[in-house]
């Protein structure tokens, strides 16, 4: 036993040669001979075990890998007066350390060291008990009508709601810088699996804006005569082409060859857009009534004219939810338990590697194949997962639907009270409160111990229940700024939410040409990849005011 304490004492004595970095338990291993070179956001930890006689194993565990068992880090000899073992650790959560070792036959009781991250990040509690066993331009969603002067609603002038274009164009450009790499900082990226970053804002609140896009566009169009035919052919046509942009740039193949259609990934951002599209749009086109969107109906209950004409639409949404629920949680994945919502990979102590997903990822796998996904899902990492995962595939899209159509019930505010900027933000204010209530009541408040966590990779309900919390919130206070009381033009984000399908494939398309890009001097320097991100994403914004002002707008 005194030995252990010995080595624990080593431990921790080593541990604070941490460098500042960031990389996962053990990914660069125990190394022997000179220190190895560190990469952006890792560190080195030298390790030293004084008894003379016993090798001990060190064992790490990432604070933010739940229910994961601990990994080898180092075997580590006895010590001849230096460093017994050098491994390359995280620090971008806190880090529970783990000793153990045998003698004689016994095992030695396990002495956990926590070792806070650089940010501050604490320990947890159980960490620290011994022997622990564990898109849209004006005419991509907003008209769908070919005139380059797009006829759009407006209460009282032939004015564009300029708060939406300012929304969209918010994500978007969020949606670019972190496309781009966002400084190579962890809260710029996806989250792994369960929570949110600001990575995982943009995309949901694009689709939001999307769906209240629809509402005015379709309106504006059968307002100025055009048969629902006509429209619900450029309806397809539109999605036809969103998939087809999709799918192009989403296999780049600048400097690889000929295209391999063996591992053409299938699903993808535009894809996704360009389904959901079709859903609501065509939802919203088959089920309007004339006159249910200007509060023109005699309604038994005036205060919900924005929802009671519009029930089969609802009735309709309601089924795909019941389905989304029903495959998530009753649909058998061979190998895996039913309902099962986690990573796989080292995730619940490693009982279920290769059930990334659950029904999410087996259904990709069925219908898609392994090599039509996305081979690197941001669970990959930190939870070592090797199957691949796609976190835009078929059982998502269902969500995504779910959030454009509540979107959609955006729009439908706008059209039903017209000039009543109060009712209309009372409404606002109203159905974020009722989705975060919901959220509450299915994560239990709690990042990974609720009924649905929210999960950006599932598309979970909670996830669109709390992303369209934050959306109404936002549009609220964009309206209120810059449509009622004009205190905000919405500039700079209001010049790409206008030309928003040109910047997003754009921004892909040239992401590793000059000036988006260029060699630097210290690729392991934050400050070095924050000032080209931040450079190539203000590149965008000027482009897109430029076309503006030449009033060029990329139509689909």
């Amino acid at each position: 036993m005194a030995a252990a304490v010995a080595a624990a004492v080593a431990v921790a004595l080593g541990a604070l040669l941490l460098a500042q970095g960031r990389t996962q338990p053990g990914g660069e291993g125990p190394t022997a001979g000179p220190p190895p070179p560190l990469k952006m956001d890792q560190a080195l930890l030298m390790v030293r075990n004084e008894p003379p006689v016993q090798g001990l194993r060190l064992l790490a565990r990432s604070a933010a890998c739940h229910r994961c068992s601990y990994q080898l880090l180092a075997d580590v000899p006895p010590s001849d007066g230096g460093p017994s073992a050098v491994a390359v650790v995280d620090t971008q959560h806190p880090l529970s350390l783990l000793l153990n070792g045998s003698q004689a036959g016994s095992e030695l009781c396990n002495y956990p060291l926590c070792i806070p991250g650089l940010l501050g990040d604490p320990c947890y509690p159980d960490h620290l008990s011994p022997c622990y066993e564990e898109l849209g331009s004006p005419s991509t969603t907003d008209s769908l009508s070919s005139n380059p002067s797009p006829r759009l609603w407006c209460a009282t002038s032939r004015q564009r709601l300029r708060s939406l274009d300012t929304f969209r164009g918010l994500s978007l450009i969020i949606m670019v810088f972190v496309n781009y790499g966002g400084g190579k900082y962890w809260f710029f990226k996806h989250e792994s699996w369960n929570g949110l970053t600001v990575a995982d804002l943009v995309f949901p609140w694009f689709v939001f804006i999307m769906g209240t896009s629809i509402a005015l566009s379709l309106n504006s169009m059968l307002r100025w005569g055009s048969s629902k035919q006509k429209v619900l052919g450029k309806i397809l046509w539109r999605s036809f082409l969103l998939i087809l942009l999709g799918v192009i740039v989403v296999n780049p193949n600048y400097c690889l060859g000929a295209l391999s259609w063996e591992n053409l990934r299938i699903p993808g951002v535009l894809q996704r857009l360009g389904l959901t599209y079709l859903v609501v749009a065509a939802l919203e086109l088959l089920f309007t009534r004339a006159g249910a969107d200007s509060g023109t109906l005699e309604m038994s209950c005036p205060a919900l004219q924005d929802i009671l004409p519009f029930w089969p639409q609802w009735i309709f949404i309601l089924v795909l939810e019941v389905i989304w629920l029903c495959l998530t949680f009753l649909l058998p994945v061979p190998g895996c338990p039913r309902g099962y919502l986690g990573p796989g990979g080292i995730g619940d102590f490693g009982n279920y590697p290769n059930c990334t997903g659950g029904a999410a990822g087996y259904i990709d796998r069925l219908v898609l194949g392994e090599k039509h996904i996305y081979q690197h899902p941001s669970c990959n990492v930190l939870y070592q997962t090797t199957v691949p995962y796609d976190p835009e595939g078929i059982l998502g899209t269902i969500n995504t639907i779910l959030m454009a159509f509540l979107g959609l019930q955006a729009g439908k505010i706008i059209l039903s009270y017209k000039d009543q900027h109060k009712q209309i933000m009372i409404r606002f204010f109203i159905w974020s409160i009722v989705m975060g209530i919901i959220s509450a009541a299915l994560t239990k408040c709690s990042k990974e111990e609720g009924f649905i966590p929210i999960n950006k990779n599932l598309w979970s309900t909670s996830y669109v229940t709390t992303m369209s919390c934050f959306a109404f919130i936002l549009l609220l206070l964009m309206y209120y700024l810059v449509d009622v009381k004009r205190l905000w033009s919405g500039a700079p984000f209001f010049y790409p939410g206008m030309n928003s399908i040109l910047v997003y494939i754009g921004h892909e398309v040239f992401e590793n040409y000059f000036p988006f890009k260029w060699r630097m001097q210290d690729s392991q320097s934050h400050a070095e990849h924050l000032t080209q991100n931040l450079t190539a994403t203000t590149l965008w914004v000027i482009i897109s005011y430029l076309l503006y002002r030449k009033k060029i707008f990329w139509k689909i």
